[in-house]
């Protein structure tokens, strides 16, 4: 329908999102009526009006957790929150023995496998600075469950 009825070339579609690209705003508007009246008579959807808008590409166009400006891509900064509160939750998880290093490692390489489509690397480092990382951590924990299990007291080092 894009392509053929509305003869829009440059567009993205990802299950139901999808994003059309034009130089006249105008053009955007006639395409966004009617794929409001072909979703709603033929197929019976309806389009959230809040996010079908026609933006400037310079102001960033949000999708998929992403804010996609010409140049570069971002994540959206209400990700990053949810992304720090998830990770910091499954972290205090892991150090009380409610699930493995696995657990909490597969969570962190699936966050990192995400925001690697933008560029985030220093994101990447303030998000998961927090975190202890190797075998000391490891170690740690393990010294502080040996030491509760046998009743010895350990020191805060």
């Amino acid at each position: 329908f894009v392509t053929r009825t509305l003869g829009c070339s440059d567009y993205l579609r990802y299950v139901d999102d999808f994003a059309l690209f034009s130089n006249s705003q105008r053009e955007l508007w006639i395409w966004k009526q009617a794929l409001i009246d072909f979703l709603g008579k033929r197929l019976r959807l309806r389009v959230h009006q809040h996010s079908a808008q026609a933006t400037p590409l310079q102001h960033g166009i949000p999708w998929l957790g992403f804010v996609i400006y010409p140049s570069f891509r971002r994540i959206k900064a209400r990700k990053v929150h949810q992304a720090k509160r998830r990770l910091s939750g499954r972290y205090d998880a892991w150090r009380a023995g409610e699930i493995s290093f696995a657990e909490f490692d597969a969570s962190i390489k699936g966050w990192i496998n995400h925001v690697r489509y933008a560029d985030s690397w220093r994101l990447r480092e303030d998000v998961l600075h927090p975190f202890v990382w190797g075998p000391v951590a490891y170690r740690e924990k393990n010294r502080r469950r040996c030491a509760a299990v046998s009743g010895q007291q350990t020191s805060g080092q």
